[in-house]
């Protein structure tokens, strides 16, 4: 059994959560920043499907990035040399949630449903909820988003409608957020896509302390500041 949460944004203890399913912790309450922001600061994160009640994770061990490990092969280092595009932050942040909900090949429906939509649409304009674009051609062509509490940032999901689309906007938002002092970015759950660029699980211990270390640290002022553009030779 789990709790299911009161009108409060109070949460069990991250370590509470069930081990089959990894990371369940916790249902019911709302989607709003208040509560949303206590969770993530806590290292828990909402993760339910169309007609679920609001279930709240927060799974061990934990996939995260540190970007001094970003792997980046090969093919996509030629990708990022020899591609035009644009890497924009938060101008079109609503459209890139709307796509990262769209239904993946081999599934029926998605986990950003219109109420997750609309809550990190708030967060967005509270300044906790970013996007990293990658424009091609003058369309969005993949992007990513995120949340971020001081110097935290925690990956949500991305998108692609070409090729690499996603990961050329994923590179350049570990590189600048590395440069603003972020030391971790939390990927959430295990993925081979993920593994691929370096991410890898950490006890949740280890999550934790990080979490705590960046969070209570100030963000600079350009944080966000951020626009590359890039035309092959």
């Amino acid at each position: 059994m789990i709790p299911w949460l009161g009108p409060e944004p109070v949460f069990p203890p991250a370590a509470q959560a069930l081990s089959h399913p990894n990371g369940l912790l916790a249902a019911g309450g709302d989607l709003s920043p208040r509560r949303l922001l206590c969770a993530y600061s806590q290292g828990i994160f909402p993760w339910f499907s169309e007609g679920e009640p609001i279930l709240w994770w927060s799974p061990a061990p934990r996939m995260v990035l540190f970007p001094e490990e970003l792997k980046v092969s090969r093919s996509l280092a030629k990708t990022l040399r020899n591609l035009d595009y644009e890497i924009r932050v938060d101008t079109a942040f609503a459209d890139v949630m709307r796509a990262c909900a769209e239904p993946r090949p081999g599934q029926d429906g998605t986990w950003i449903v219109p109420e997750m939509q609309a809550a990190y649409c708030r967060l967005h304009g509270l300044g906790y909820a970013h996007s990293f674009e990658t424009w091609m051609d003058g369309e969005l062509a993949g992007g990513l988003y995120g949340v971020s509490i001081g110097r935290m940032f925690y990956g949500e999901s991305m998108f692609s409608h070409r090729p690499d689309a996603s990961k050329l906007a994923f590179v350049h938002m570990v590189r600048h957020l590395a440069g603003q002092g972020v030391e971790m970015i939390d990927c959430q759950m295990h993925t081979s896509h993920l593994a691929s660029l370096g991410a890898r699980l950490v006890p949740r211990d280890v999550f934790l302390a990080t979490l705590k270390q960046m969070t209570g640290q100030s963000p600079p002022g350009q944080m966000w500041d951020y626009h590359y553009r890039h035309e092959s030779s």
